[in-house]
């Protein structure tokens, strides 16, 4: 048994999938917070209720997570800052990550939510395949 597998064993994530992303169901964000410092992982949170379009949910994004100011603020740069550079910074420990309360609105659609929540699978694959964790929980507005 690893380190990280004896440690997992305690937290409240112990059932969930290493690389995922999830409707946040019966977490609360203090538990992942809690839990991301328990397992050494880097806690990502961000804020979206008051986001009424894609640009507005990007520039929360790159808020919240504080992005570099050369952030390109389209999903294809929210792809890109989520994966290579931070693969490229150095070992990385894991990440838990929390989307709360993304928009549903008409600027905002289903289809808007799908490609959004679709980065964040496609960085979950990026790093289950260099065997680091990334979990990622949403919630709608």
């Amino acid at each position: 048994m690893t380190i990280e597998s004896e440690a997992e064993m305690d937290t409240p994530l112990r059932t969930v999938r290493t690389n995922i992303v999830q409707s946040i169901r019966a977490f609360r964000v203090q538990e992942l917070q809690d839990a991301a410092r328990q397992l050494g992982q880097h806690f990502l949170y961000a804020n979206l209720a008051n986001a009424l379009s894609k640009q507005d949910v990007l520039d929360l994004i790159a808020q919240q997570f504080t992005f570099p100011a050369h952030f390109g603020k389209n999903f294809d740069a929210l792809y890109d800052c989520m994966t290579d550079p931070l693969h490229k910074s150095g070992p990385q420990p894991g990440f838990i990550i929390v989307l709360e309360q993304i928009p549903a609105n008409g600027k905002f659609d289903k289809e808007a939510r799908e490609q959004l929540l679709d980065i964040f699978r496609d960085a979950a694959d990026y790093w289950g395949d260099r065997k680091i964790p990334f979990r990622c929980f949403y919630s709608f507005l």
